[in-house]
């Protein structure tokens, strides 16, 4: 198998890795704190080849990082939107300063440029509505470029940071 890995501002590059690759990347999926010594246990090899494979996915970019998954509503940002942005310029400086002024917005949780229109899908989360009608005004409406915003509230998630089909062949 092989994964297409993609660093911020990498070009992509192929990290190929086999069945025991595979198991190693599906355990941590699910449970990124285990030791190495758990997670050896767990993909039937010793300690030190499974470190040895761990260290090789992390250098090669298949495992991009560590993180605590935070619930957004006990920290009180339960208040989620979508919000497609259309563009009214496409060029590359208008481009490169949206995109750059957004990943700067703490709030904006997930960006995705698309093909067709909208040209952008935003995920931003808030404390509630107030709080995102002043982030969508003051901050999502004046980015560059800019035509126009559509945010769609978020009921509740049906799917959520499901682990990559790494089972498949």
């Amino acid at each position: 198998m092989r994964i297409h890995a993609l660093g911020a501002g990498e070009t992509e590059r192929i990290v190929r890795v086999d069945a025991i690759d595979r198991k190693i990347l599906a355990e941590l999926q699910v449970e990124g704190r285990l030791t190495v010594t758990e997670l050896a246990q767990r993909v039937r090899l010793s300690a030190a080849p499974c470190h040895r494979r761990l260290r090789e996915l992390e250098r090669s970019g298949a495992i991009r990082g560590y993180r605590a998954v935070i619930d957004a509503a006990a920290v009180g940002l339960g208040f989620e939107v979508l919000v497609s942005v259309t563009m009214d310029r496409e060029d590359a400086a208008t481009i490169t300063a949206f995109e750059s002024a957004l990943a700067a917005v703490p709030e904006v949780r997930h960006a995705e440029r698309l093909f067709g229109d909208p040209d952008y899908l935003v995920r931003v989360t808030a404390p509630d509505l107030d709080g995102y009608a002043a982030l969508r005004d003051e901050t999502l409406a004046a980015l560059p470029g800019v035509q126009r915003l559509t945010s769609t509230i978020v009921m509740k998630r049906v799917v959520e940071d499901r682990p990559l089909p790494l089972s498949r062949p």
